[in-house]
């Protein structure tokens, strides 16, 4: 075996050991605590699972949130670590050194290494579910600057044009700050969108499904495109990646990648192009094969 991840949600722990060819050879699952002394006892249970088998073994953890570089306490919503040295308690918990870093941004390392990214220097990957946030992978290799918000994609503000144009709502954030596009463009933001919109509150799914009939729903999935659209277009004004690829629960709608693609040349500069569009081939196990190879990575280089 060559390395471990594990993927540390809001709802279940999940555990794989990755063999040779990073395939998944083994699996445990078990409830998420919802105490921070419960938590720390259930991850080191499956970190107890794989060092029985596999000791010493490359593990890393896929976790939602962020931790403060200066102070190293986590910062995080779905998980009752908020304001406690996770990573710090963790390691100790386990009794050995973890490679801690956040779930999106190890969804956007495993769709670079063995995913949609893979053919491509250049990859931003990005997650819209309960969330919106993601990473970006160079040569291989995931931007993690020691400031620590690398990826935090929904947390630049709604573009303000768009706001403006179509009178749409703004909000607090779950992080705190009002506006952020997040609030927008995740699955409750598109639910938000239709409120404001039509005045009917409607799940993503009952909008994807309606677009195609229904002038209204139309118009939320036209206005949702142009604020993503919006949002890549600022990854590509900075960054120029080669391809976007998208995950989450609402990159799984019908024609995703070509609506945001036209709605995102029509933002772009005339006659320039832009970058491919494309979705995550990882499914559930994305995030959880990138925590392990972060962690292959992290012993590789000593």
């Amino acid at each position: 075996m060559i390395a471990a991840g594990i993927d540390l949600g809001g709802t279940k722990i999940e555990a794989q050991v990755f063999d040779a060819d990073w395939n998944c050879a083994e699996k445990q699952r078990s409830a998420t605590p919802q105490t921070y002394a419960g938590l720390l006892t259930a991850v080191a249970a499956q970190v107890s699972w794989i060092e029985k088998s596999y000791p010493g073994l490359p593990i890393g953890v896929g976790a939602a949130g962020l931790i403060a570089p200066r102070t190293g306490l986590a910062l995080t919503a779905n998980l009752p670590a908020s304001g406690k040295p996770f990573p710090k308690d963790l390691a100790r918990a386990c009794g050995r050194a973890i490679t801690y870093l956040n779930d999106c941004r190890a969804f956007a390392l495993s769709e670079a290494i063995f995913g949609a990214g893979r053919p491509f220097r250049t990859m931003v990957g990005i997650v819209f579910g309960t969330g919106n946030g993601g990473g970006v992978v160079v040569d291989g290799q995931l931007l993690s600057p020691s400031l620590g918000v690398s990826g935090e994609f929904g947390h630049i503000y709604a573009p303000a044009h768009l706001v403006k144009a179509y009178d749409l709502p703004i909000v607090q954030c779950g992080c705190g700050r009002m506006g952020c596009i997040e609030t927008l463009v995740s699955g409750q933001g598109m639910s938000r969108l239709a409120q404001a919109l039509t005045g009917r509150s409607v799940p993503p799914a009952d909008i994807a499904t309606a677009r195609h009939n229904d002038p209204q729903m139309e118009k939320v999935w036209k206005v949702w495109c142009e604020i993503v659209a919006e949002q890549f277009l600022a990854f590509d004004y900075i960054l120029n990646p080669d391809v976007i690829v998208l995950g989450g629960g609402l990159s799984n709608i019908s024609g995703i990648c070509n609506d945001l693609s036209a709605a995102l040349q029509n933002a772009q500069f005339k006659d320039f192009p832009i970058p491919k569009l494309l979705l995550a081939q990882g499914g559930d196990v994305s995030g959880v094969r990138g925590a392990a190879y972060a962690a292959w990575q992290e012993a590789q280089n000593g």
